[in-house]
């Protein structure tokens, strides 16, 4: 049983990995699902702290995957229409885009790149915004999905780290 858990933590991890890339896949949730199932094995136990840790990590940079896009927009000079558009964009890239399949892609990755952007651009063009306000405004909602991306991904390869190094150790013992 010990070994077929080890075998599906790899899996999870590895699936993380590719969520923190493929917007849909909650990444650092499944990364940390295979960190539990290494320590639920007989062979290895976490202490609770670092579960703990790394537990609450993966919550926090789910959570912030979808606010940075909107802080992005935020920050790069957008109104609270580039903000409510970004926050618009997003939840239309994340719900709507994926039904729409070839269209958009696999996993709808185009509608949660550009749901962002476009929600930002749209919501300044309505609130009266300049066309280079409404770009940069959008800019930065793109550098913020990029920001999201990059966290999750860390997060992903240490968990990968501590997995790899731990099975690794478990073999070799």
């Amino acid at each position: 049983m010990d070994v077929f858990l080890l075998i599906l933590a790899v899996f999870l991890v590895f699936t993380g990995i590719l969520g923190a890339i493929i917007p849909g896949l909650p990444g650092p949730p499944i990364g940390f699902a295979g960190l539990l199932l290494v320590h639920l094995t007989a062979l290895h136990s976490y202490s609770m702290n670092f579960l703990g840790i790394m537990g609450t990590l993966a919550v926090l940079i789910t959570l912030l995957d979808y606010y940075v896009p909107i802080y992005g927009t935020k920050k790069f000079g957008g109104t609270k229409a580039g903000v409510r558009g970004s926050t618009i964009g997003l939840l239309v890239g994340v719900f709507v885009f994926p039904f729409l399949g070839i269209v958009i892609g696999p996993f709808g990755l185009l509608g949660i790149i550009l749901g962002p952007f476009a929600g930002a651009y749209i919501g300044e063009k309505m609130g009266g915004t300049s066309d280079e306000q409404a770009w940069r405004a959008a800019f930065g909602s793109f550098l913020g999905f990029l920001a999201g991306t990059l966290m999750k991904l860390i997060y992903g390869l240490l968990v990968a780290f501590y997995v790899i190094r731990d099975i690794t150790y478990i073999i070799t013992k």
